[in-house]
């Protein structure tokens, strides 16, 4: 009587290579979407979002000497990431209003956003030196957090938005 297992084994094998096949010649989830991704300077990723077109985040961080939440906003605008808005709680060390670049506007708590920056980050990224987790930098996506300090403090990252 001959062992059928084995020969169960064999039959599934090329089926196997078939759908392996098929799977490493499809897209690689998310090629065919832009996304954002943050990576290591080894090019590692770190973090990756969808990012369609329309869509925005924010870098939230505490300021080094307040303490206080500051935000600066992008959008995917058109296949590029654009700075839109910056929220800034207080007049406190290095967070002045440039005049001519955006428009201050209050918040109605004591500190204003900078509006209609409207700067498109030149070749959609840039470098952040990730501050420790006092700073805290992180990405805010639809109300979530993720941050980005308990991934890399103290080490340059770069976000980067990626469109197909």
């Amino acid at each position: 009587m001959r062992d059928t297992r084995h020969l169960a084994g064999r039959a599934r094998l090329p089926a196997l290579l078939l759908c392996a096949g098929l799977v490493l010649a499809g897209p690689v989830a998310g090629q065919d979407e832009a996304r954002l991704v943050v990576s290591s300077e080894a090019g590692e990723p770190l973090v990756t979002l969808p990012m369609p077109e329309g869509e925005g985040w924010c870098l939230e961080w505490n300021h080094s000497v307040e303490g206080f939440a500051v935000l600066d906003c992008y959008r995917h605008r058109d296949g590029r990431m654009v700075l839109e808005r910056s929220h800034l709680p207080d007049f406190a060390a290095g967070l002045d209003h440039i005049p001519g670049r955006g428009r201050q506007v209050s918040d109605g708590e004591g500190g204003y956003w900078i509006e209609d920056l409207d700067e498109p980050v030149p070749g959609n990224a840039y470098r952040l030196r990730v501050g420790s987790l006092a700073v805290d930098h992180r990405l805010v996506v639809d109300g979530e957090r993720i941050s980005l300090s308990r991934l890399a403090a103290d080490r340059a990252v770069t976000l980067r938005l990626v469109t197909p």
